[in-house]
């Protein structure tokens, strides 16, 4: 049975913007950084890791915190909803500047990795402040602050790469790990204090079996489709990480349709619902991976003679912080346009913009100038279809229940971009030849790329059907 509580730091929901609410929004977009920096910042640092730790596992590194964001998503989505939007929000905050600091002094690999796992909770930040606007503002302004606080870290991504870079070269490695400690920290404090609590809270329990289950399920299917090129498809470790998330997934499964309150309720996902997980899963894994390819052939200079390739110098630059600046751009208009016409037209706005996008990017693999206004569409649809996603998916669910339904729209994201991204990696690996303008480096064929291109142009096309469909049904219960 589920129940209202008004917890003493809710007001009345925000109907208008004001400088509290720029406020919020600002403190919010923090926290969100903080999501970016703990999984995205170490990479900048990943050689000096490598050596520090005399490791090859490189794949390990990079993956570990997302992973653990896969874990930890389930049972932050459904506590929030329990305990309160802004303090498991605080929480998370906390987990990941500790696990910053066992990053900063972790003697070997594996102290390392317990750090990234705490580290991880940051993933969580962007679905609870989702969540947490969605109950402290009335819905036409919560749909335009949720563009704002799912988008706004992008600004931070355009700039990051250059405020650390020097800090890197004084101070080194750890200096990352320091910086992501003290934001986690000053985030928290940020949130504790100035944001109020979500006024509507579910009484009811929490099930940590099956958010064990499903978690560490995720974590290790998405491990395995991460790491197995790397570390071998069929080695022992490999097929029994595959096995025992399978095996996870299967018990979660089992007890969900058995228990009252499991930690998703597969039983109460609606129609419109599932179609708007299946579109995103689509629609993201197709912007993420045509992420992953612009920033691969960014690097390859034309003058290898494959037929593609785009520069080098600053121009590799522009079409990197392309996409950061489109995905703010795409993020805040599809929140504005969903406070006033509902979130699934701009849904499909922004998969229509990524397919036209997408495909468009078949010439502009060898054109700078069009290659760098693709990016930048690509990320207006990125931005637009990320606000939209949990816009929609939250509005058709209870409130009780909004914690738990963004967390599984952020979990069904990061599935899509992990899968499809692995997929157009393996269909450039499976073209490559070796490049002897390229010094005998392996290089993929421009067959391999037009295909990579046409697989996300697909994509996109196949996110499209259930979001027409979702344009023709209210998004809003009755």
């Amino acid at each position: 049975m589920k129940d209202t509580v008004e917890t003493p730091a809710a007001g009345a929901p925000e109907h208008r913007w004001s400088k509290r609410l720029v406020l919020w929004t600002a403190v919010l977009i923090l926290a969100n950084v903080l999501a970016d920096m703990a999984v995205g910042s170490p990479m900048m640092v990943l050689p000096q890791l490598l050596e520090r730790f005399d490791t090859d596992q490189a794949a390990w590194l990079s993956a570990s915190a997302m992973l653990a964001g896969a874990i930890w998503s389930p049972l932050l989505a459904k506590s929030s909803d329990v305990f309160g939007k802004r303090r498991i929000l605080v929480v998370t905050l906390l987990l990941a500047c500790v696990g910053a600091l066992v990053c900063l002094v972790a003697p070997n690999l594996w102290i390392f990795l317990v750090g990234r796992f705490l580290q991880g909770a940051a993933f969580a930040a962007v679905f609870l402040t989702v969540a947490l606007v969605l109950q402290i503002c009335t819905p036409v302004v919560a749909m335009a602050m949720v563009g704002l606080v799912t988008s706004g870290s992008s600004i931070v991504g355009i700039v990051e790469p250059f405020l650390l870079k020097p800090v890197i070269d004084e101070f080194g490695y750890r200096s990352v790990f320091v910086a992501a400690a003290v934001l986690a920290a000053v985030a928290a404090l940020c949130v504790r204090a100035v944001i109020p609590e979500s006024p509507i809270r579910s009484t009811g329990r929490i099930d940590v079996g099956g958010a064990l289950l499903l978690g560490g399920g995720l974590g290790a299917v998405l491990a395995y489709v991460s790491l197995g090129r790397d570390l071998g498809w069929l080695s022992v470790g490999m097929v029994a990480l595959l096995v025992t998330g399978a095996a996870a997934l299967a018990g979660w499964a089992f007890l969900a349709l058995r228990v009252d309150e499991p930690i998703v309720d597969v039983r109460a996902l609606s129609r419109p619902i599932l179609l708007t997980l299946l579109a995103l899963v689509l629609a993201a894994g197709s912007f993420r991976s045509m992420l992953q390819l612009t920033s691969i052939i960014a690097q390859v200079p034309p003058e290898l003679g494959l037929g593609y390739g785009l520069g080098k110098g600053e121009a590799i630059a522009v079409l990197l912080a392309a996409p950061n600046v489109g995905i703010v751009i795409g993020g805040v208009c599809a929140g504005w346009i969903a406070g006033r016409v509902g979130p699934a037209l701009p849904l499909l706005g922004g998969i229509v913009v990524g397919t036209v996008a997408t495909f468009a990017m078949l010439a502009g693999v060898s054109v700078l100038p069009l290659a760098i206004a693709c990016g930048a569409l690509v990320g207006m649809a990125a931005g637009a279809i990320g606000a939209s996603g949990y816009n929609l998916a939250t509005s058709m669910e209870l409130p009780e229940r909004q914690g738990t339904i963004a967390g599984l729209v952020s979990v069904m994201m990061a599935l899509g971009s992990v899968v499809f991204s692995f997929v157009g990696g393996e269909i450039l690996k499976a073209t490559q030849i070796v490049g002897t303008a390229a010094g005998g480096a392996p290089v993929s064929t421009a067959t391999g790329v037009y295909l990579y291109v046409a697989m996300g142009g697909v994509l996109f096309v196949l996110g499209a059907v259930p979001a027409i469909l979702l344009t023709r049904r209210p998004a809003l219960p009755d």
